[in-house]
């Protein structure tokens, strides 16, 4: 009996993906939940395992072949006897007598560092130790491992001269400026990610889809850098997580969308619809390109509950470990280009949202405060939206909102 392997349901409007990488090959035998083959869509990479034993029989796309939800990657037969295929069980190896004193070696290979599944199958491959991959976020990637199997740069000894014949002196002749060695002007080529080639796709379907426009303001942070500072370490002593400037955003910007319903709407043919919930995305840049993650019912969150997600996802989107699930849906989106040092941007509609506030540097700036000028700690903030559905008056509001939750942080409190 044949069995079909088909690319399973890869979440909320992600309907083709990218055959990466074959883990086996036609003919190989299989067990139960061995995996197969690496997917990669425009958000995450997921593996397709065997839901039985049996024969790999037939490999139906190769690896680079874009396919869609539901088509046949390969056919899983039984095995030639009838019964299905069992997992190999490696022979018993027996130590010899080993001398009092002597260092036994670790079996290449083994280890219990923390490592995703593709990143265990790429160590396989290359024959590198996980133990010794270096792993910025504390769980070993796919990344990590191909970073650390490539091959380190060696120095190129200068190739010894011969010995130059004794000449006759020449006549003396016009200086001449030194010749410049020309410099290497090598160049790579390779295809886009599914993850990269999503993203610019959708970035410029937003921008011909929507009417796009952009609105600024500033705000002084100082209120809400004073609150931290007072209430730091009594908040992370009780929360187990320090107190950030996103979970401030994030309550600000639902204040704002419960005070102006059509920035949390969404068009749908002729239609609109308008969501009373508040499921808010955060864009977080990850090695493979831009995910926004998003925050279920952001509206029913403390600010623990909300840095405690934003530190969640951050981490997991530089181990590779978000879930689909994690990606879908959102009704408002906040990115913080601060982080990165940015002072001004005009962020990009996340369709089919209608709305993106932009976050930034914050820099010390002379303001006019009651006749003085004084310095105060200041950010500008950015609101892009869909002038269809959205107007320059309330999308002015929305930001002159947010800027009066953020300078007065005691409102956010009163208005519930």
């Amino acid at each position: 009996m044949s069995t079909n392997i088909v690319v399973p349901e890869l979440g909320e409007s992600v309907v083709e993906a990218r055959v990466a990488k074959w883990l086996k090959k036609q003919g190989d035998q299989v067990a139960a939940g061995d995996p197969l083959v690496e997917l990669e869509t425009e958000k995450i990479d997921l593996e397709v395992s065997a839901d039985r034993a049996g024969v790999l029989s037939e490999i139906k796309h190769a690896e680079g072949a874009d396919v869609k939800v539901g088509e046949i990657l390969a056919v899983l037969e039984e095995s030639a006897n009838g019964a299905q295929a069992q997992t190999t069980v490696p022979e018993v190896l027996t130590v010899p007598d080993v001398p009092k004193g002597a260092v036994l070696k670790a079996v290449p290979g083994s280890s219990d560092k923390k490592a995703t599944p593709t990143a265990k199958n790429a160590a396989k491959a290359l024959d590198v130790k996980l133990d010794a991959v270096e792993s910025p976020s504390g769980r070993v990637t796919k990344q990590d491992v191909l970073k650390a199997a490539a091959p380190a740069p060696s120095a190129k000894a200068p190739a010894p001269q011969a010995p130059q014949a004794l000449q006759a002196p020449q006549a003396p002749q016009a200086p001449q400026a030194p010749k410049v060695p020309a410099g290497e002007r090598s160049e790579t080529r390779e295809r886009m990610t599914k993850r990269r080639a999503t993203i610019a796709r959708r970035l410029v379907e937003a921008q011909h889809t929507a009417a796009m426009l952009t609105t600024f303001n500033e705000v002084d942070m100082t209120a809400v850098m004073e609150l931290r500072a007072r209430r730091k370490d009594a908040f992370t002593k009780k929360f187990g997580v320090g107190v950030g400037i996103a979970s401030f955003f994030v309550k600000a910007a639902i204040g704002a969308l419960k005070a102006f319903p059509p920035i949390n709407a969404e068009i749908q043919g002729d239609e609109v619809v308008t969501k009373h919930y508040y499921d808010i995305g955060m864009a977080v840049g990850a090695e493979g390109g831009l995910v926004v993650p998003v925050i279920r019912d952001a509206d029913r969150m403390g600010f623990a509950g909300i840095e405690l997600a934003i530190r969640d996802f951050a981490k997991r989107a530089q181990d590779g470990t978000l879930t689909l699930e994690d990606l879908k849906g959102g009704t408002f989106t906040i990115t913080n280009g601060g982080v990165f040092g940015s002072l001004m941007s005009t962020p990009i509609l996340n369709p089919p949202q209608v709305g993106i506030l932009g976050l930034h540097k914050i820099a010390d700036r002379a303001v006019a405060l009651n006749g003085q000028v004084v310095i105060r700690p200041m950010m500008y903030l950015a609101l892009s939206y869909d002038h269809r559905l959205v107007d320059g008056r309330e999308a002015v509001q929305f930001l002159v909102k947010i800027k009066e939750y953020i300078e007065d942080p005691a409102w956010m409190l009163l208005e519930g």
